[in-house]
């Protein structure tokens, strides 16, 4: 009698099992689906809107873009600029600031790019702005905290971009002539008299 009530289970179980692998297709394959990966230029290009650098002339890029292979994945979603404590932090595009205050202990603004879909991220900055100001390209939206943390090796500003949730690289904001040009240089003027 013990018997039949063992095949009985068995085929209770194996068909059980086999409804189940039916109706999940990731258990047919037996491996766990891959978290997709972010496009690299997540929708539409990203336009050259940035007519300033976030923090001096042309500053040092410490840390650049490293896109995650996938959405939790490792990677560095910025760059980060190098820059001296206190030094003023502007807005690289005229927009909206969404947010302006702390996040894991450190300063965050967030200004939304006007007639675009992205949204610009400083950190750590201590705000000058608050939400809902509207900043034009160079107002000064706060000033760079004294390193905290193991983010940077020195002093530095984490400049992000997001098109919704998805990190894009915040160098693609600057046209080629902010991007490349190196500092202004005077030259000498010739055959003119110098003044007395």
């Amino acid at each position: 009698m013990r018997r039949p009530l063992r095949y009985l289970t068995l085929w209770v179980t194996l068909t059980l099992g086999a409804v189940l692998a039916a109706l999940t297709p990731a258990a047919q394959a037996n491996t766990p689906e891959p978290v997709p990966r972010p496009p690299s230029d997540a929708g539409a290009p990203v336009p050259k809107a940035a007519r300033t650098w976030p923090v001096g002339t042309r500053p040092t890029v410490l840390r650049g873009w490293e896109p995650p292979a996938s959405v939790y994945g490792p990677g560095h979603r910025g760059v980060d600029l190098g820059a001296e404590a206190g030094a003023p932090v502007r807005a690289v595009a005229p927009g909206r600031v969404s947010y302006a205050g702390r996040v894991a202990g450190r300063g965050v603004v967030a200004v939304e790019l006007a007639g675009t879909d992205l949204r610009t991220t400083y950190e750590p900055v201590a705000s000058s702005v608050k939400k809902g100001a509207e900043v034009g390209t160079g107002d000064v939206v706060g000033t760079v905290e004294p390193a905290a943390g193991a983010h940077c090796t020195r002093t530095c500003v984490h400049w992000g971009l997001l098109r919704g949730k998805t990190y894009l690289n915040p160098l693609d904001l600057l046209p080629p002539w902010l991007l490349d040009r190196g500092p202004s240089r005077l030259l000498p003027v010739l055959g003119v008299p110098v003044p007395p």
